[in-house]
């Protein structure tokens, strides 16, 4: 801790605050913050330590939206998303970080895309309302898949939750709890691999109070989201958060 400057605190407290607001207001936008903590900390140790700060994100977004859960949506989505899992880890034993990185990119510019056609169908009436199985077992595979290899599956299962076609409250409420689950999941394995560390800890400790301003504020702000503004800046920071880990930086 004593080694990060100025500069680097604040950008780890910025990005504290928009882990809380990805998860109560505007979902995929977590995808920044794990950019900064990337950047500012060893790759491995921030995953570790950006995981325990989403957990916590995620502990106040289940409360908030407790009552707008579709559970049957999330149920649909598991064994896909095991698989995703599986195939994480098969990829981080053979990719380096650059592929990793645009792969990751890659795939998130193609659900916008078939995401953005689809909805074009369905006005054209030549596609149901709603994605089918093969769509879930699709995007849970993917975001199985980004969750494992970077923490980055919250752009993914943003675009699914929005074919869904779920409301505001009920798209924050299934993906509060489909991350709540996933991430928790992944605690054993991050600690086994030595990712959760004292250090990590300890810039958790300090940067706890900024993720729940961040998702206090993101609940004021959800109430007020008008549908299709909320639409439009999911599909935006979705499409930024793709840029990022496709370009060569």
């Amino acid at each position: 801790m004593a080694d990060l400057s100025a500069i680097a605190w604040t950008l780890l407290a910025v990005a504290a605050v928009i882990i809380g607001l990805s998860k109560t207001a505007v979902p995929g936008s977590g995808t920044i913050a794990v950019a900064v903590f990337a950047a500012v900390l060893p790759a491995k140790q921030s995953t570790g330590t950006i995981l325990l700060l989403l957990i916590l994100a995620d502990l106040f977004a289940i409360v908030i939206y407790r009552r707008d859960v579709n559970w049957r949506a999330l149920l649909r989505l598991a064994p896909a998303v095991l698989v995703g899992v599986l195939l994480g880890v098969v990829f981080l034993a053979l990719a380096d970080d650059v592929w990793v990185k645009r792969t990751i990119g890659v795939i998130l510019l193609a659900v916008i895309v078939v995401t953005l056609l689809r909805r074009w169908l369905v006005r054209s009436a030549t596609a149901p309302d709603r994605p089918h199985r093969l769509a879930a077992a699709t995007y849970g595979t993917l975001g199985g898949f980004t969750t494992m290899v970077a923490n980055a599956a919250g752009p993914v299962m943003s675009m699914y939750f929005l074919a869904a076609r779920f409301s505001v409250k009920e798209f924050l409420g299934t993906a509060a709890w489909f991350f709540f689950l996933v991430n928790v999941s992944k605690v054993p394995f991050s600690a086994g691999l030595g990712l959760i560390t004292g250090p990590g800890l300890l810039i958790d400790l300090v940067l706890a109070p900024l993720v729940v301003t961040g998702a206090l504020f993101g609940r004021w702000w959800a109430n007020r989201l008008d549908q299709k503004l909320f639409e439009r800046i999911v599909i935006v920071v979705t499409v930024v958060g793709a840029v990022y880990l496709i370009w060569p930086w």
